[in-house]
């Protein structure tokens, strides 16, 4: 994909907040070219509403991600941003009526299903791609996250939970629109019966439910469909590793590794790799098989689009 792509027309669906459980309408629009991914609270007038996908503006990453400017924030982005860079959504305006994105059912797919149904078109700029040629790397405990050069965008993700069901799961995927529908999108967000009851009681996780999560207690799954892939676990882990990493606001070129990572990590490798300009360089596509480096080249925080300046 060289050109820029936005939706063909609004995408409206309605569902639940995961952590604030408030019902929740929200309508995806299409966005003009280096628009890049806007998010809007419909529900707070006034012309500061609306907030840039940009890792500049991410507010916490505390069981999720979530994004603020002048005291607005929406949460829950990352498998709405996760389905727009799988399917190579460029720009688009996304208006909610609350503080965070609908669940759904836990995963990308039913975005997915919806922007197809609507359907994608090209736009006449060219995408701008970030190419990793230097790698960055964090790491937080035992867990760790790094990005490394590479033609393509590909991730190998390895996860550990002391579960039966669990364990220790790996996965690589190059990611192209045909791979992360057929392997990634389906994957649902999970918890443990016991870290759910302490978040409930918390006041989190409060529109969890066996609809929009797999749940296990100490011994198996609760939710009697069971799983949809035997690594639903580690798929559901780059998923949201996919929307994170949009929030650099361009594709990136480049392999991402991860082991025991989440939003923290993911987040904070983002600040990492903006505060490392030798570590990566910014390409525009031009015309048919032509690329050019767009130089000088920064990543800035309140730029439209972590953008050239």
């Amino acid at each position: 994909m060289s050109l820029q792509r936005t939706l063909k027309s609004d995408i409206t669906c309605n569902s639940v907040g995961l952590h604030s459980g408030r019902k929740i309408k929200m309508v995806i629009k299409p966005a003009d070219s280096d628009s890049g991914i806007v998010f809007s609270r419909s529900d707070i007038t006034g012309d500061e509403n609306h907030i840039r996908a940009l890792v500049s503006n991410v507010s916490d990453t505390t069981l999720a991600t979530t994004i603020g400017t002048n005291g607005n924030a929406v949460a829950t982005i990352e498998h709405l941003l996760s389905a727009l860079r799988g399917l190579g959504i460029d720009n688009a305006l996304i208006e909610v009526n609350g503080p965070e994105i609908p669940v759904m059912d836990g995963s990308a797919l039913p975005f997915v299903n919806m922007i197809k149904e609507t359907g994608i078109v090209e736009q006449s700029a060219g995408k701008r791609y970030l190419k990793i040629v230097k790698e960055v790397s964090v790491s937080e405990g035992d867990g760790w996250a790094k990005l490394e050069p590479s033609s393509t965008f590909e991730i190998s993700y390895e996860i550990y939970f002391d579960h039966p069901l669990v364990g220790r799961q790996c996965y690589h995927l190059d990611l192209s629109e045909i791979t992360y529908e057929k392997d990634i999108c389906f994957a649902r967000t999970f918890g443990f019966l016991k870290d759910v009851e302490y978040l409930q009681a918390k006041g989190l996780a409060l529109g969890g439910s066996l609809k929009n999560a797999i749940v296990l207690n100490e011994e198996k799954i609760i939710n009697k469909e069971g799983l949809r892939d035997p690594i639903e676990f580690v798929k559901h882990k780059i998923l949201d590793a996919i929307g994170d990493l949009f929030l650099i606001g361009m594709p990136i070129i480049g392999h991402f590794n991860a082991y025991k990572s989440g939003h923290k990590l993911h987040l904070m490798l983002l600040k990492e790799l903006a505060a490392n300009p030798d570590s990566w360089c910014v390409f525009r596509y031009q015309a048919p098989g032509s690329f050019q480096e767009e130089s000088p080249v920064r990543l800035v925080a309140g730029q439209r689009s972590m953008s050239i300046i």
